[in-house]
C-alpha cells in the first residue's frame, strides 16, 4: 500500500514560527501547495535592500535548493523538495534574511506548512533539465519499479506510459514506442534517468539566427489508474553553442515564450538586479543574451588537439517563467578552440615542402586567399570546398625558397603569411597579422620539417592585465564639455564630419602614472574582434594609411587629472562594398595602458611615431592594459545623404518664397481692378446728369 504525504493548500497569516533562540515568526503570508509552498513578504521589505536565504539548522545556505525569488511581487516560491525538513507533521522552511543597506543583524525566519496522509498518490515534478549539445535530460529518485522492470513483466497491465503534450496535441507512447522514438530510460543506482533527444516525437523547437532552444512537456505514469504514481516534466534546453572574444563569453538563447526569472553560477545564486555587479551583462532586446566577463571563467588547457587555454564554466542554471510554470536547465559552457595544434608537414626526398594552412589559426579566421609566399606567383595547389584549408606544395628550388648551410645539413626556408603591407589600401585591415616560417634540413641520410608560426595577435585585452578599468566617449565638438548619454546612440554622422573622442580611465588618482593609446580601431559590430575593422590609431600614432590622419587633442588642467585622459579626432568614414558607401552603424574601440612617469618600463611610454612592431609588442606585455568600447555605435552616412536632404529643404523653401510672391501679386492686381472699376462708374454717373 503507498503510504504518501499530501500538503494542505491554504494561506497562512503570520506563519507558523518556531520559537527558538535566534529565529522569529515571519512577518509575511505563506500560501501551501500540494509540492511548494509560496511565500509573500511583507510591502516594507520594499524599502530596504536586502538578500534571502534558504538555510538549514545549523544556519548553512542549502545549495541543492531550487528556489525562484520574484524581486517585484516580493514573491518566494520553494520546493518542499530539497528546500525543507520534516519536523511535527510539518514541512519546515527557513530562511535568513540579510540586510545589504542597513547596520541591522541577519534575521532567520521559520515557516512551516501542515502535511495530512491521503490516499491519492500527487504527481512527482522533476527538477532542472540537464542540457547538453547532443540531448537533454532529467533526473529522478527511484522511489517506483524501474525501467528494466517493465520488461519482465511485459503482459501486465500494469506498465509504463508516456504522455507527451504539444499544445494542441497529446501523444500517449508505451515505453517500447518511446524508446523508438527518440526517449531514452536509463537506470543509476537510486536515480531514474529520462533522456530525450532534440529530434524526438513531441519537442518543440524555437529557431533565431544560428541558435535554438529545445522544450517539451511529458507524463510518466506507472500503475493502475486508481493508484497511478506519475512523474511530470517540462523540459527545456538551448544547446549553444557559445561564442567567445578575447574578454567575454556570449550564452545566446533564441526568442520564445519564456522570461529569463534566475541565474546560478555554479552553486551561487546571482540575483538579477545585481548580474552587472557580478561581471554578467544581460541584454534581452532580440532573445536572451549572457554576456560573461572572462575574469570570472575557470580555466583549462585543451588538450593534445588545441592550443592554449581554453576558458569554461562548470555549470550555469537558468530559471525562465514559461507558460506559468518556472523550468530550469543546467548547461556547461565552454570556449571553443581557437588556436588548433599543428598540421603535420612533409619535406619529400624529391625536393618540396608539403604544409597546410588552415583558416581558423587566428581569430577571427584568416582569409586564406591573402596568403602569399615569398614568391607570390606561387600558389597553393589545394583549397577546401569549405574554404577553411590550404595546401601548398613547394618547390626547394622555386617560390622564394632560399639555401644556407649549417654543418653537414642543407637548410631550406620559406615564409606563407598574410600582412597588411601587402593588402591593397581600400581593404580593411584584420586583427592579426599571420607568418608561418617552414623550414626544411637535409642530411645525407634524413630530411626533416619544422614549423614556425609567428602570428601577431590582435590587442591583448583586460583579462590578463590586471584591475585597469576604462571609459571611452564622444564629444559634439572639441570643447569637450559634454559627452553623448547612453541613450543618444546612435549618434549620426555624416562623411568628412569629425568625431571627438575621449578615453578615460577610472578609480587611479596617482598622479605618477598617466595613460597612452595602444590602437583604435572601428567594426561593423559590437565584437571589438570582427571584421570588417578600420584602424584609427596605431601604436599610439595616427595610422599612416589613411588619408585624413586622426588628430589628437590636449586635455588641459580644466579637469580633474588630465593624465587620465586621452582626446582625439578622427573624420567620419564609412566602410564599402565595391565602389558603394554603405550606411551602416559602426563601433569604435580602444586599448590603452598606464605608465609610470618615473620608471617608463615600455616603448609605449615614450611614444616616437612611427613606433616598430616589435617594440609594440614589447609594450603590450606590461599588466595595466585593456580594451574598451564606446557605449554604442555611430551611424555613418554619405555626405550625399546630407546633400541631397540640402536640397530638398531649398527647394521646398523656394517654393515657398514663389507662392507667396504669387499671392501678393495676384492681391495687388485684384485692388488695382476694383479702384479702375470704380472710377469707371463714377465717371458714367456724371455724364448722364449733365446730358
Amino acid at each position: 500500500m503507498w503510504l504518501l504525504l499530501l500538503f494542505d493548500c491554504l494561506v497562512v497569516p503570520l506563519t507558523l514560527g518556531a520559537h527558538h533562540p535566534g529565529v522569529l515568526d515571519f512577518p509575511g503570508t505563506v500560501s501551501c501547495h500540494p509540492d511548494k509552498m509560496l511565500t509573500q513578504f511583507p510591502r516594507e521589505f520594499r524599502n530596504n535592500s536586502w538578500q534571502v536565504h534558504v538555510v538549514d539548522a545549523s544556519g548553512k545556505e542549502i545549495v541543492d535548493c531550487d528556489y525562484v525569488m520574484d524581486n517585484k511581487k516580493l514573491v518566494l516560491i520553494t520546493p518542499y523538495v530539497n528546500c525543507t525538513q520534516l519536523e511535527h507533521e510539518q514541512h519546515k522552511l527557513k530562511l535568513m534574511i540579510n540586510w545589504t543597506d542597513a547596520e541591522e543583524d541577519n534575521v532567520t525566519y521559520s515557516i512551516g506548512c501542515n502535511v495530512i496522509q491521503a490516499d491519492d498518490i500527487p504527481p512527482f515534478f522533476t527538477g532542472a533539465t540537464n542540457c547538453t549539445k547532443d540531448f537533454m535530460a532529467v533526473t529522478f529518485p527511484r522511489l517506483i519499479p524501474s525501467f528494466s522492470d517493465e520488461y519482465m513483466t511485459a503482459e501486465s497491465p500494469v506498465a509504463w506510459i508516456l504522455s507527451i503534450d504539444e499544445g494542441t496535441r497529446t501523444h500517449r507512447l508505451s515505453l517500447g514506442q518511446a524508446m523508438q522514438q527518440g526517449y531514452t530510460f536509463l537506470t543509476d543506482g537510486h536515480d531514474l534517468i529520462f533522456q530525450v533527444s532534440f529530434g524526438a516525437t513531441g519537442v518543440l523547437s524555437y529557431k533565431q539566427d544560428d541558435q535554438v532552444v529545445y522544450t517539451v512537456a511529458v507524463k510518466l505514469a506507472y500503475g493502475p489508474p486508481q493508484r497511478r504514481l506519475t512523474v511530470e516534466s517540462r523540459m527545456i534546453c538551448a544547446p549553444g553553442p557559445v561564442t567567445c572574444n578575447s574578454t567575454h563569453m556570449t550564452i545566446a538563447i533564441p526568442a520564445f515564450p519564456g522570461t529569463l526569472a534566475a541565474v546560478g553560477v555554479e552553486d551561487q545564486n546571482v540575483p538579477m538586479d545585481q548580474l552587472q555587479t557580478n561581471r554578467i551583462a544581460l541584454d534581452t532586446k532580440r532573445g536572451i543574451k549572457l554576456h560573461i566577463n572572462k575574469r570570472i571563467l575557470k580555466s583549462k588547457p585543451y588538450g593534445e588537439n588545441c592550443l592554449g587555454l581554453q576558458f569554461y564554466m562548470s555549470s550555469m542554471k537558468l530559471t525562465f517563467n514559461f507558460h506559468g510554470e518556472m523550468v530550469s536547465m543546467v548547461t556547461y559552457p565552454a570556449c571553443p578552440c581557437d588556436q588548433p595544434a599543428p598540421v603535420a608537414a612533409i619535406c619529400t626526398q624529391d625536393g618540396h615542402m608539403n604544409f597546410e594552412v588552415l583558416a581558423d589559426r587566428t581569430n577571427p579566421p584568416l582569409d586564406l586567399d591573402t596568403l602569399r609566399l615569398r614568391d607570390p606567383t606561387c600558389k597553393p595547389v589545394f583549397k577546401s570546398p569549405s574554404n577553411n584549408m590550404v595546401r601548398f606544395h613547394v618547390p626547394l628550388n622555386k617560390c622564394g625558397t632560399r639555401q644556407m648551410f649549417e654543418g653537414g645539413r642543407i637548410i631550406y626556408e620559406n615564409e606563407v603569411s598574410s600582412l597588411r603591407a601587402d593588402l591593397a589600401l581600400h581593404i580593411i585591415s584584420r586583427d592579426s597579422e599571420f607568418r608561418l616560417t617552414v623550414v626544411c634540413s637535409y642530411s645525407n641520410d634524413d630530411a626533416s620539417l619544422s614549423l614556425r608560426l609567428n602570428s601577431l595577435p590582435p590587442p591583448v585585452s583586460s583579462i590578463n592585465q590586471g584591475p585597469l578599468s576604462l571609459l571611452l566617449l564622444t564629444y559634439p565638438d572639441n570643447s569637450y564639455m559634454q559627452p553623448y548619454s547612453d541613450n543618444q546612440y546612435p549618434i549620426v554622422k555624416y562623411l568628412r564630419q569629425p568625431i571627438f573622442l575621449e578615453l578615460q580611465v577610472l578609480n587611479r588618482n596617482d598622479p605618477n602614472l598617466h595613460v597612452v593609446l595602444d590602437d583604435c580601431w572601428a567594426t561593423a559590430s559590437e565584437d571589438p574582434s570582427s571584421l570588417p575593422r578600420w584602424n584609427i590609431v596605431v601604436d599610439g600614432c595616427d595610422y599612416e594609411l589613411d588619408n585624413y590622419r586622426t588628430v589628437f587633442h590636449p586635455v588641459g588642467l580644466a579637469v580633474s587629472y588630465p593624465n587620465y585622459r586621452q582626446r582625439f579626432e578622427v573624420k567620419t568614414f564609412t566602410f564599402v562594398s565595391g565602389d558603394t558607401a554603405l550606411i551602416s552603424l559602426v563601433y569604435f574601440h580602444c586599448s590603452a595602458l598606464l605608465c609610470n612617469r618615473l620608471q617608463p618600463d615600455f616603448p609605449l611610454c615614450t611614444r616616437r611615431c612611427p613606433l616598430s612592431r616589435s617594440k609594440r609588442d614589447a609594450g603590450l606585455q606590461g599588466e595595466n592594459s585593456a580594451v574598451v568600447s564606446l557605449p554604442g555605435p555611430v551611424l555613418l552616412m554619405p555626405r550625399e545623404w546630407s546633400a541631397t536632404q540640402e536640397k530638398t529643404r531649398l527647394s521646398k523653401g523656394t517654393w515657398t518664397t514663389i507662392t507667396v510672391m504669387a499671392a501678393v501679386i495676384l492681391c495687388a492686381m485684384a485692388i488695382l481692378l476694383v479702384m479702375l472699376f470704380k472710377s469707371l462708374k463714377k465717371r458714367a454717373v456724371l455724364v448722364n446728369a449733365v446730358c
